[in-house]
């Protein structure tokens, strides 16, 4: 996967003096069928999560509440995304390194993921990711 698979995805809002409202559904906004949902939140002020990739699993990035960047990275080229409204997704395909920063006070990023929790699937080393990536394997 390149830096151009990485894609923001607008989800439906619909508008209401009472609160909006907005949802996602797998394999219709998700492109995926989700495995797992997590969220982060209560991030310390100058704080970064994130720092690794995935072999396998793809993931779909919403800020539910505040905003923070997501810096995707392919090995050749890095782009900035800055998640804010809670109407927008980030779909982050496997293979490409991403790291989360500029959280905003009381940010909460929900995410969906393709796969169950699997320790395996992570590479937190840049180092390892670049020679993966080098040797075709990820």
């Amino acid at each position: 996967m390149s830096i151009n698979d990485v894609k923001i995805i607008e989800l439906p809002k619909f508008a209401d003096p009472r609160g909006n409202l907005s949802f996602v559904e797998q394999l219709n906004h998700i492109p995926f069928e989700i495995k797992r949902t997590y969220w982060i939140y209560d991030v310390p002020g100058g704080e970064n999560r994130g720092g690794h990739a995935f072999k396998q699993n793809e993931e779909f990035i919403v800020a539910l509440s505040g905003a923070f960047d997501v810096i995707v990275d392919d090995g050749m080229e890095k782009k900035k995304f800055t998640l804010n409204r809670s109407y927008y997704g980030l779909y982050v395909p496997a293979g490409l390194w991403r790291e989360m920063e500029n959280f905003s006070t009381n940010s909460l990023a929900l995410e969906f993921g393709s796969i169950h929790y699997d320790k395996q699937d992570y590479i937190h080393e840049y180092d390892e990711y670049l020679k993966l990536k080098q040797d075709g394997k990820i």
